[in-house]
């Protein structure tokens, strides 16, 4: 009996360890200058702008630190958004719009915030280090710890409110805009769905 041998139609299987994938996501991840310095400087201005809102929402904006916070909400996000876009096109890469969507709010949200909690945490540190020990010992270690610990748990306590409600407003606009401006590579249909 003759019966052909059927042939695997479709790509090639890739081997064991091909990083080619990994190399394209590297490749597609990487800005171009002007996506980083005016996305930067929106960003910043959009995170700044929510803060001064919340502020003025809250306190009527009857505070002495108005434009240091200002400031700190425009800094952190300015230096977030590069790292959130690099993340952002990593993760998303050769994704559906949806998912393309969540990666963006996610990334947006994670290194915004944790960017200026960080920045927080270092004029916090640097205000309170006149009354730590000697650098290097091991009180000095126990209290940047410490210092550290708390102005972080301040921030997520106090500092989160500065992005309500704007600030998730300008988060879901964005997080679109990036979607929107994703565009997902043709893929396989999963067998689930086909």
């Amino acid at each position: 009996m003759n019966t052909p041998v059927k042939r695997h139609k479709g790509p090639k299987p890739k081997p064991a360890n091909d990083n080619s994938n990994l190399r394209d996501r590297f490749h597609a991840a990487r800005p171009d200058w002007r996506d980083v310095v005016y996305g930067a400087i929106a960003w910043g201005a959009a995170m700044a702008i929510s803060a001064q809102a919340s502020l003025w929402l809250s306190v009527a904006a009857l505070t002495s630190h108005y434009w240091s916070l200002t400031a700190l909400s425009f800094a952190g996000a300015a230096l977030a958004w590069p790292l959130s876009l690099v993340a952002f096109r990593f993760i998303a890469f050769r994704r559906a719009r949806e998912a393309a969507f969540a990666a963006a709010f996610m990334c947006l949200t994670t290194f915004t915030i944790g960017i200026t909690s960080a920045i927080f945490a270092v004029i916090f540190r640097t205000y309170y280090a006149q009354w730590h020990g000697e650098p290097f010992t091991k009180l000095w270690l126990v209290q940047l710890v410490f210092t550290t610990a708390s102005a972080l748990y301040q921030f997520a306590v106090l500092g989160i409110r500065l992005y309500l409600p704007l600030g998730v407003m300008f988060l879901f606009g964005a997080s679109w805009l990036l979607a929107s401006r994703h565009s997902p590579i043709k893929t396989r249909k999963s067998s689930i769905l086909a």
